[in-house]
């Protein structure tokens, strides 16, 4: 599932397509996961921002457009220049203001997962994940002490938690993976003290910058909307790397199932 840097990835070029124009027409796969999409027609689009894993359109009359990738998710925009004709796949389809080239955008997604939803802006009672979602990692509301301060609140071994965007936002299997090895911290940990919650704080914030710099991991899915792949699969060091050395100690790295991820990591240097 794309986490933050190939969502941020995908804000930062649909931004522009969508941003001061009107949508005029919708059409919707009836057995999709939508709500409401209709309700964007003859609505301006001011700006796309980014709240977690997910993408919010505000709309003119005090809307939101809110769109989540799902597994297979992404967006297209129709024409020779974009060179992307759709396929049975295409769930959604914007046809916004402007005659020709790139006027229609498509909403792709093999798998049924995303999901678009119009709604009262800031009202996400509907949906709970983005309500419950906890601070941005890059923003200043991410504090390293009221982070240090939710992992003893729980319970539930630190990487579970992490997953639950309840302590910090935006943060997937992927690099949960990667900052936990670069922290030196067992994904199974249920105590973490200040000093090594501030360094996973640090290595949260750090991952998810690189990944941004290298417009996110492509394994199979992913696509920004230019149809291109993102470049950060090859500096991963933990993630998907089960079996090979670790890069500080050269055990070879172990995978296990942990809250129902698999989840890779070293059984020595990443200590409990």
């Amino acid at each position: 599932m794309p986490e933050l840097p190939e969502v941020e990835s995908v804000r930062r070029q649909l931004g522009p397509r969508m941003r001061c124009r009107t949508i005029r027409a919708v059409t919707v796969d009836p057995q999709a996961r939508f709500a409401d999409v209709d309700r964007a027609v003859g609505h301006r689009v001011s700006d796309v921002v980014r709240r977690g894993k997910y993408l919010i359109a505000g709309l003119d009359g005090g809307l939101e457009l809110v769109m989540h990738l799902g597994m297979t998710g992404s967006f297209r925009f129709r024409g020779e220049a974009d060179g992307w004709a759709p396929d049975a796949y295409v769930r959604a389809t914007l046809t916004l203001e402007g005659a020709g080239d790139g006027a229609v955008m498509d909403f792709r997604d093999v798998r049924r997962f995303g999901r678009l939803a119009v709604v009262p802006a800031g009202d996400y009672h509907s949906i709970a994940t983005l309500a419950r979602l906890g601070p941005e990692p890059l923003s200043d509301d991410f504090d390293p002490d009221r982070f240090h301060a939710a992992l003893t609140r729980t319970r539930a071994p630190v990487k579970p938690f992490l997953l639950s965007q309840r302590p910090v936002a935006g943060v997937g299997n992927i690099y949960a993976d990667e900052a936990l090895w670069r922290a030196r911290i067992n994904p199974h940990s249920r105590r973490v003290g200040r000093a090594r919650a501030h360094a996973l704080w640090l290595a949260i914030r750090a991952v998810l910058a690189e990944a941004i710099a290298r417009e996110g991991t492509t394994f199979r899915d992913y696509q920004m909307v230019n149809g291109e792949s993102g470049r950060n699969a090859a500096f991963l060091v933990a993630y998907g790397r089960a079996g090979r050395p670790c890069p500080r100690c050269a055990t070879p790295l172990s995978k296990v199932v942990l809250g129902g991820r698999g989840t890779t990591y070293c059984r020595v240097c990443q200590r409990r």
